[in-house]
């Protein structure tokens, strides 16, 4: 029997097909335009990797901001429930998971069954997220895939002051244009991130092990500065961006049986 998991966030749609218990495939695809396309194609090719040919799905969960888009879905639950069911399963030991992605970044506590004991929640504003960070890269003329790296680089952090994206675009600009070396903006750009996550999550608290997922997790740079400001050791996944993902497919196994 197989089972189906699908996040469909703003950035990114995510598949993760289990059987067995055990993921046999998964697909990351860009969400688009177009949300039906985008979930047509991911299940299309998370089913050609997984070779299970035209076999159909025992129990189906969508989970993200497009969650309820998806007409054949069985059961739609929210992402922070599934992003706690994905990282316990991963890692048992995780007690807070620090999520951001493409438009928006939370916090999570979750116990040692991977039931949720609190969250937080930036949904409102740019600043913080994957998308940010896209911004930046664009304005520096720097690939998005080398934000992390160069950020290491650096030996003195730029103070970017601006919480606001617009803002704080401008004030790279004029950075820039005083001869600022590159990775020294950069780097000020992913402790900036790490700060503003620290605030959000000041309210529950950052209980180890702490668990980073979504896109921004790849990001090097980030995540140094996350665990210098937060105070712990910070763990990623093999593939960070399909632990919502899981979560849904692992609750549609509980959901069927």
């Amino acid at each position: 029997m197989f089972f189906c998991g699908l996040d469909i966030g703003a950035a990114t749609t995510k598949a993760v097909i289990l059987s067995d218990g055990k993921i046999i495939s998964y697909s990351i695809l860009p969400t688009g335009q177009s949300v039906k396309l985008a979930v047509d194609k991911v299940i299309d090719e998370a089913i050609e990797k997984a070779k299970i040919g035209n076999s159909t799905f025992e129990y189906l969960v969508t989970t993200g901001y497009g969650r309820h888009a998806v007409s054949f879905s069985h059961k739609a639950i929210s992402e922070i429930i599934c992003h706690a069911k994905g990282a316990n399963c991963l890692m048992r030991s995780v007690r807070t998971v620090i999520d951001i992605g493409g438009q928006d970044s939370k916090i999570i506590a979750i116990d040692e069954e991977g039931n949720v004991t609190d969250f937080v929640m930036n949904d409102k504003c740019a600043a913080g997220t994957g998308r940010f960070i896209e911004v930046m890269a664009n304005v520096l003329e720097v690939c998005l895939e080398d934000m992390g790296k160069l950020s290491l680089n650096s030996q003195k952090p730029c103070l970017i002051s601006s919480t606001c994206t617009v803002f704080a675009e401008s004030e790279v600009v004029s950075l820039r244009g005083n001869g600022e070396p590159r990775e020294n903006l950069i780097a000020g750009i992913h402790k900036g991130i790490a700060s503003r996550i620290a605030t959000l999550g000041q309210s529950i608290g950052f209980n180890k092990d702490v668990l980073f997922t979504g896109g921004v997790a790849k990001n090097t740079g980030v995540k140094r500065y996350l665990e210098s400001v937060i105070g712990a050791n910070i763990l990623v996944p093999e593939e960070p961006q399909i632990v919502g993902a899981l979560g849904a497919a692992l609750l549609a196994v509980e959901s069927k049986t």
